[in-house]
């Protein structure tokens, strides 16, 4: 019998892990992308690649996309498709720093049925597949259900502008930050953190596989106005992400200038 598609990813994820951690704290060459699209380090190159031979031997009908490999119409039209995202925290990576991991979902018509994220310095392997439940660890996790000013919310800097916040005043909860959205999202899942947001327009790869371990942990998930995250667009990304428990997700939602601009 063939292996799940969850089975599969997870076995894709260590695989990248052995990967990457041959790479880290080695100095590895890093070169700037075009258009100030950040860094890639060998290692980036490497995983993605090792990812790609991997994962398309399995599944030659799925399509592909990966931050790290050249995109183009053919994954349109299939029925599934690979969201890679294969360092998700480069800078960190790069930096030294452990929390960095590698994303990996599987997208049917829109929406993720199955992902996974792991963080090999940590060994911490998050997972979920649609309508099952998110894992860590093989143990089942759930987010939080702190109030709005009991909640601290992973985001970078610039979500916390008070312009972006309607009367220009931010809400009364803490913030925090990680390296990688993709273990972001897991946090939230996991309850550690009780939300996440990102107000700008965000790669697929970097948020598919954490949007439904969150979701599947019992959150919300959506864009900054409410609505559904679509994925397999032709132009990978969607305009941002809150990630929460059902009643904190409306109250930050709730609390956003709808009219301000992104950053």
């Amino acid at each position: 019998m063939p292996e799940s598609d969850l089975a599969l990813l997870v076995a894709a994820a260590r695989k990248a892990g052995a990967i990457a951690t041959g790479y880290f704290g080695q100095s590895p060459q890093v070169t700037d992308k075009p258009g100030g699209a950040g860094p890639v380090t060998e290692a980036d190159l490497a995983v993605d690649l090792m990812l790609a031979d991997f994962l398309r031997d399995k599944r030659p009908d799925y399509g592909w996309l990966s931050e790290e490999s050249q995109d183009g119409p053919a994954r349109l039209s299939t029925t599934r498709q690979f969201v890679i995202d294969p360092i998700d925290g480069t800078r960190a990576f790069i930096a030294g720093a452990k929390d960095w991991s590698h994303s990996l979902a599987i997208v049917e018509n829109g929406a993720v049925v199955a992902a996974a994220v792991y963080l090999p310095l940590h060994d911490l392997m998050f997972t979920a597949t649609r309508g099952a439940g998110a894992r860590l660890n093989e143990a089942p996790i759930t987010v939080s259900r702190a109030a709005l000013d009991a909640a601290t919310v992973l985001a970078s800097k610039p979500n916390f502008l008070p312009a972006l916040w309607k009367g220009a005043t931010l809400p009364p909860f803490k913030q925090a930050f990680r390296s990688s959205l993709a273990y972001r999202l897991c946090l939230v899942a996991q309850g550690r953190f009780d939300a996440m947001l990102t107000l700008r327009p965000s790669w697929e790869w970097d948020i598919a596989a954490g949007a439904l371990i969150v979701a599947e942990a019992r959150g919300i998930v959506t864009d900054p106005q409410g609505m559904p995250l679509v994925f397999n667009n032709a132009h990978p990304q969607v305009p941002g992400v809150i990630a929460a428990g059902d009643d904190l997700h409306a109250d930050i939602a709730a609390r956003l200038e709808p009219a301000a601009p992104t950053h």
